[in-house]
């Protein structure tokens, strides 16, 4: 009998050294790395979910992209993220929040080579591009909307 009550308090031992190797210690970095994350991706109507496929969180019933370049001035709900158009394969910067109602979108350059960027507009709000028509050139940088005051012309 005592034989395996030894055998027993062994193999609990053992158990609660697994778990210990297998947990992770909780520290303030990543606290704090997981809430900056959150809040990147996190909006008023997203919720977490574990998903087992990814093996970590995941936050659904979101309108923020992970791609999305700034907050869409119009609706404040999605964010304004660089679209290819399926059927006319045209460039466009539209919000994520299309199919709930917000239809801000602004056309793009077609030819040429376009990078969007995370900065916002000082005069509207939304997102500055760079670009160049070619690799001569140098990038050009201007407010990816249209109807943007500080794209008006200086002459």
């Amino acid at each position: 009998m005592t034989l395996m009550t030894d055998h027993i308090t062994q193999l609990n031992t053992y158990k609660e050294q697994v778990d210990l190797r297998n947990s992770v210690k909780i520290t303030k970095g990543k606290v704090t790395k997981m809430k900056t994350e959150l809040r990147q991706y996190y909006d008023r109507n997203g919720y977490l979910s574990w998903s087992e496929r990814k093996r970590k969180y995941v936050i659904l019933g979101t309108n923020s992209p992970g791609n999305g370049l700034v907050e869409c001035p119009q609706c404040h709900i999605g964010k304004l993220i660089v679209v290819r158009s399926r059927q006319t394969k045209k460039r466009f910067i539209g919000c994520s929040n299309y199919y709930n109602g917000c239809r801000a979108s602004s056309p793009l350059i077609q030819k040429g080579m376009v990078y969007a960027t995370k900065i916002a507009c000082t005069a509207c709000s939304w997102p500055v591009i760079l670009f160049r028509y070619s690799r001569k050139q140098k990038w050009t940088r201007r407010c990816s909307n249209i109807k943007c005051t500080s794209r008006v012309s200086k002459s």
